[in-house]
């Protein structure tokens, strides 16, 4: 009754769907894979974060260039403050307000941004605090240059003069007249009496949309594993109930051939 299997059609059949499940499996613990990746990053950017906040600060030049390992870490520099500039738009604790961002000018000749604290309300320069005169050392968590729409950072465009989206150097570098650090620091401490800007998990690494996105194209990868296995076994039992009917003569040579034109479109690649 089963020798149908062995039909050219059938081998095709049978051949596709050996291959899709396995591919199917792949795909999806691949993407089970990113999204548990995913997962493991977010815990050791965590756990760096609370252990940065406790452990002593490092010269800057010893953590540049910023990556994962050493995002969030903490860090001095010495230098004088120069051009101060607002990012609008940042929440902090659910409230809407704005960065106070000041370029510390090193002896190396080069500029970091300083985010000396947050304020809430529209961004305006009148209410934010002047920067301390003379010779400063800083002390804040090390953060990675931004990139436009990630983490609510915001890539609007047509700002007010002294105002920038996003604190980066590639924003910041036809804002101010300085060599900028590809790099930027908190503060520890909210200077003159604001808001002290908590630091965040470097970019990807956090469970945002594009975690649970893998997560659910594993699920999807799943069923369609599962769906392959059971077109399989429906097609396998309409053909042994047409077999069936025909050996017992229920099925006329018109219908039979009727039948055999339909499982022929069942099982062509536009049916499946």
């Amino acid at each position: 009754m089963y020798r149908f299997l062995l039909t050219p059609r059938w081998w095709g059949i049978n051949v596709f769907v050996l291959l899709a499940i396995p591919f199917c499996v792949f795909m999806g613990s691949w993407q089970l894979s990113r999204f548990e990746d995913r997962v493991q990053d977010h815990r050791s950017a965590t756990e760096q974060a609370a252990a940065g906040r406790k452990e002593a600060a490092r010269p800057l030049s010893e953590l540049l260039p910023v990556d994962k390992s050493t995002s969030g870490r903490r860090a001095t520099v010495s230098g004088r403050y120069g051009k101060q500039l607002l990012v609008p738009g940042r929440e902090l604790d659910g409230h809407g307000g704005y960065y106070v961002l000041t370029l510390l000018r090193t002896d190396g000749g080069k500029a970091l941004p300083v985010v000396r604290g947050w304020l809430p309300g529209r961004a305006d320069s009148a209410k934010a605090p002047a920067a301390p005169t003379g010779e400063v050392t800083v002390t804040g968590a090390l953060q990675a240059s931004e990139t436009p729409g990630d983490n609510g950072v915001g890539a609007q465009g047509g700002l007010p003069a002294g105002q920038t989206a996003a604190i980066s150097s590639a924003s910041l570098v036809n804002l101010v007249p300085y060599r900028l650090y590809d790099a930027w620091i908190t503060l520890d401490r909210g200077d003159s009496g604001m808001t002290a800007v908590p630091a965040t998990a470097p970019a990807n690494t956090g469970l945002d949309l594009k975690a649970f996105q893998n997560l659910g194209y594993t699920g999807e990868w799943f069923v369609f594993a599962g769906f392959v296995v059971f077109m399989w076994f429906r097609l396998l039992r309409r053909e042994v109930e047409f077999q069936r009917d025909a050996a017992l003569g229920l099925v006329p040579d018109e219908a039979n051939e009727a039948g055999e034109a339909d499982q022929e479109n069942i099982a062509s690649p536009s049916g499946v």
